[in-house]
């Protein structure tokens, strides 16, 4: 069906793409300070960038509760793009390194290490 529209074939290597959101969901476990920072960042731009919207300051303050709902969700939503990169780039430097059997593996080594240790930080932090 797709080759119907796009007259070249696009070949997607499904292990790498595995493997590289393996280790992003490794690593937005591990780096949730990171993630909390980067959650509040885009929430501040979002609502920075949508003020500019508006003309009438009253149509602004009235819709602000949902605008800033909506703006929270796009940015935990977002907030993600930056894990997958990390994540791709850490798939591919470990199958450089060590072949190409290895991207699976260590991903769901560092998602299960990834959760343990959140767990245990949510843990500590309660």
């Amino acid at each position: 069906m797709l080759t119907d529209w796009i007259p070249f074939e696009i070949s997607i290597n499904t292990v790498m793409l595995a493997g590289g959101c393996l280790w992003s969901l490794g690593l937005y476990l591990v780096l949730s300070s990171f993630k909390n920072t980067l959650i509040e960042q885009l929430q501040r731009w979002f609502n920075f960038a949508e003020r500019s919207l508006y003309t009438s300051v009253e149509e602004f303050e009235r819709t602000r509760p949902a605008r800033e709902a909506q703006n929270s969700f796009y940015a935990s939503i977002f907030s993600i793009i930056p894990f997958l990169i990390l994540g791709g780039f850490c798939n591919w430097a470990i199958e450089v390194g060590l072949g190409d059997s290895w991207g699976i593996s260590t991903g769901i080594l560092i998602s299960i290490s990834g959760a343990i240790y959140a767990l245990g930080q949510q843990n500590s932090s309660s």
